[in-house]
């Protein structure tokens, strides 16, 4: 039977307000700033790499002179501070009389440029080729882990001196032999994490109800990859670019006129006891940014793993 005509209605169910004591229910992405907020070396080095880009953006306007104009008549002039020093070059001149400081900014852009680019290379072919192998399995796995054992038995260097002597030392192949260097890494974590993914049951699900394998990968696989896939790019940041100023030191990267911390300190290091300024300064920038992206690379790895109960 219906209900009578003339039955009262009932008023709209409203919900209850929280009882005071109850935990407040915030979106996943909340959790994750406020744990990178609370870890103050993250946010420390978070400052001090946006510094250091600010500074490698605005180069043209910062530095106080061209970094490859020379003065002869002021070579090797010392930091303002010291005995012969002057106001007009901050932390002196190097053997061909160009500015410290200028140098300083502008390859703060190459190093920056040159790891960057390395770096986004290396974790898209790394992520690509590490889902493949992990969700795939079978020939596809052996080819791909087969080639990055092989490419882990040669030496990173002779590696380098092979493929640039026959590239040749451009900008160009310096990123590519730098990406080339770190996918491996990116690879085999992404293929261990996917073998464990694609057991899961939402993957199952999935597989079930007749969904493709690349509908899977993509919607269900790659984004449960990138918290990873991020922090290993922000660690992996800094290695690359202490490989280019090695790369540099060794008179296999970047060549002269153009400026990158790790001439800098090549053509310092012969004037180490009489002017100590021309290395020093250069090391300092390049530890200090590679320090900066690890404080932040291991803030982002506290913030973004969900087995760490830091609320």
């Amino acid at each position: 039977m219906g209900s009578p005509a003339n039955a009262p209605r009932r008023a709209p169910l409203t919900p209850l307000p929280p009882h005071p004591g109850a935990p407040v229910v915030r979106p996943h992405r909340w959790k994750t700033v406020r744990r990178f907020v609370r870890a103050r070396a993250g946010l420390f080095g978070l400052g001090l790499l946006l510094c250091v880009i600010a500074m490698a953006i605005a180069a043209p306007v910062l530095a106080p002179y061209d970094p490859t104009k020379q003065e002869i008549i002021n070579r090797l002039a010392p930091p303002m501070w010291q005995e012969g020093g002057s106001s007009r070059h901050v932390l002196g001149t190097d053997q061909l009389g160009r500015d410290v400081l200028s140098r300083i900014i502008w390859g703060a852009r190459v190093s920056l440029g040159i790891g960057t680019l390395a770096v986004a290379i290396s974790t898209t072919a790394g992520l690509v080729l590490g889902a493949i192998g992990g969700y795939a399995g079978g020939w596809a796995d052996n080819v791909i882990m087969r080639a990055a054992d092989i490419q882990l038995a040669f030496p990173f260097i002779l590696l380098a001196i092979a493929a640039l002597g026959v590239l040749g030392v451009t900008y160009v192949n310096v990123v590519i032999v730098l990406a080339v260097s770190g996918w491996v890494i990116f690879a085999r974590i992404v293929r261990s994490e996917t073998l464990s993914l694609r057991e899961r049951d939402y993957v199952q699900a999935a597989r079930a109800i007749g969904a493709s394998h690349a509908r899977i990968v993509r919607q269900h696989i790659l984004p449960n990859l990138t918290p990873t896939a991020i922090v290993l790019a922000t660690l992996e940041l800094g290695r690359v670019i202490i490989l280019e100023s090695g790369l540099s030191f060794l008179g296999l990267g970047i060549p002269p006129p153009a400026t990158t911390w790790g001439n800098m300190l090549a053509e310092g290091r012969n004037y180490v006891r009489d002017a100590w300024w021309l290395s020093s300064f250069a090391g300092l920038a390049l530890m200090l940014v590679v320090l900066a992206i690890n404080l932040v690379g291991d803030a982002l790895r506290d913030a973004l793993d969900p087995s760490l109960k830091i609320d």
